[in-house]
């Protein structure tokens, strides 16, 4: 990977730089790997009734809400499966980023809750967005099979 910091740059400690590189790429599949497992955990109630949030997507504004629910379920549990894995990686992140971006405005506006409603949604979509711009990694399977988004 290509350090896009200035030259100028300088660690405090010069001797952690190579622990640096040699984590970055570990460090960021964990990353990607607990926010795919969160989000199939957290999508996984849905999975089993897909049906049972067709209330709260109607309150949002969702309509048919049988459809939008299912869709909602999928989204998680499928999304977050593929994200775990990084397969399918940019578009994964990107349905996983637009469900987290909706429970923002669920939280933050429909409910009234304001940031502390909101903070977790908000810090996930970061997350998944992130995975959105970057892709999988070299540990992901989009990698292993050589094609991605």
């Amino acid at each position: 990977m290509t350090d896009h910091r200035s030259p100028h740059r300088r660690l405090f400690i010069p001797a952690l730089g190579g622990l640096y590189a040699s984590a970055h790429t570990g460090v960021e599949t964990l990353l990607r790997v607990i926010a795919g497992g969160f989000l199939v955990v957290h999508g996984s109630t849905k999975i089993i009734n897909p049906f049972g949030a067709a209330g709260m997507v109607e309150s949002i504004g969702f309509h048919p809400p049988a459809f939008w629910s299912l869709m909602l379920s999928l989204g998680e549990f499928g999304g977050g499966l593929l994200l775990a894995i990084g397969l399918l990686t940019r578009p994964a992140a990107a349905v996983t980023t637009f469900i987290l971006l909706v429970t923002v405005y669920f939280h933050w506006i429909l409910q009234s809750q304001g940031y502390s409603g909101a903070e977790k949604s908000i810090l996930w979509a970061a997350v998944t967005l992130f995975f959105l711009i970057r892709g999988g990694n070299r540990h992901s399977v989009d990698a292993k099979i050589c094609r991605e988004f």
